[in-house]
């Protein structure tokens, strides 16, 4: 296939996916079924995101303009996709067949039925992308290899695919920067980049910066708007140990009945809770996000706020073509292994 006509059926991929589709509603409740974390609401919003985003055909075309994707030989890439939210890895098999490449694909147990139904849709739209990809329990024969897991399952994936070009990443997370002047609206907007996916993603905010004296209760209420959170078991489980823990420990903490709010330096939150840190300058919080740079995925502030890239509120989990993980061009990465 050439370029043209691979970008071809991804975008009526897209189309599709915007579309009613009985097979893939019974798909999704399956993945629900099986990883209660996957709400057919949560996996709704992935497969959204994917098709205005990823799937646009005048993004597709931009993405990949400035790169040589036809390769005279095309390379075999394992893929070793997460399951921290659904459809985490489809960016990494995008950008494969993008580039002209073939993909094997290990799926993670949490989310082991979209992906394959999109590939099904995929070579119904056109058959020759069946020769592009294959589900694979065990990578093997690959050429090069993108592999996402934690920071543990990082440390074997070096030592397994160490010798073999490569892409390894580990855990990451957002963070918020707030001024203190946001409208409830924006307060609102943040709500969905700490909420979308029950917080398990790593584009998730975590953690926020705010300024000394910050008044907590608008933030407080516009977060109380996603209170039905709590009604996934799994996550009202989290909810509440988390809140006995510190209750027990005598530790403080300010709730609102969906989630918690302690002040901690640290990005990563434990699940219901969110980190909050008081700062006094901007430049003071542009220093610290420098130096945690290795650990954070993404930063959310109203525009103009900081010197550095930033996402406005709501859309951390809305990345485009060119927003890569960790900050690593795959594209380039994957037209230079030919």
């Amino acid at each position: 296939m050439t370029l043209k006509e691979r970008i071809d059926v991804l975008a009526r991929l897209g189309s599709h996916l915007l579309q009613e589709d009985d097979y893939l509603e019974a798909v999704m409740k399956r993945t629900e079924y099986n990883n209660g974390w996957f709400t057919v609401a949560q996996q709704q919003a992935s497969i959204s995101a994917i098709a205005r985003q990823f799937l646009d055909r005048a993004a597709l075309e931009a993405w990949a303009s400035p790169y040589e994707l036809e390769p005279a030989t095309p390379q075999t890439v394992g893929i070793v996709m997460a399951g921290n939210i659904p459809l985490v890895g489809f960016h990494d098999w995008l950008s494969v067949f993008v580039a002209g490449h073939r993909a094997v694909v290990k799926l993670s147990e949490k989310d082991q039925f979209l992906f394959p139904y999109l590939m099904k849709v995929l070579q119904q739209l056109d058959s020759r992308t069946a020769g592009y990809v294959k589900l694979a329990n065990r990578l093997e024969g690959f050429d090069a290899v993108i592999a996402t897991g934690s920071n543990n399952a990082a440390r074997y994936f070096e030592a397994y695919f160490g010798k073999y070009p490569h892409i390894i990443r580990r855990n990451r997370n957002a963070a918020a920067v707030l001024s203190g002047s946001e409208t409830p609206e924006e307060l609102n907007a943040l709500g969905q980049d700490v909420f979308q996916y029950y917080g398990l993603g790593c584009r998730n905010v975590s953690k926020v910066y705010v300024p000394k004296g910050y008044d907590f209760g608008p933030l407080l209420q516009a977060l109380h708007n996603y209170r039905e959170v709590v009604l996934n078991t799994k996550y009202k489980n989290n909810f509440d140990y988390n809140y006995a823990l510190h209750l027990l420990n005598n530790e403080p903490f300010r709730a609102n009945g969906c989630i918690m709010l302690l002040e901690n330096p640290q990005l990563h939150s434990r699940i219901a809770c969110l980190h909050y840190e008081y700062f006094e300058t901007i430049d003071e919080v542009e220093k610290d996000l420098q130096a945690r740079k290795g650990e954070l995925q993404c930063v959310v502030a109203r525009p103009g706020l900081l010197q550095r890239p930033a996402f406005a509120f709501g859309k951390a989990q809305q990345p485009s073509l060119t927003d890569y993980p960790d900050d690593v061009n795959l594209l380039e990465f994957l037209a230079q292994l030919s």
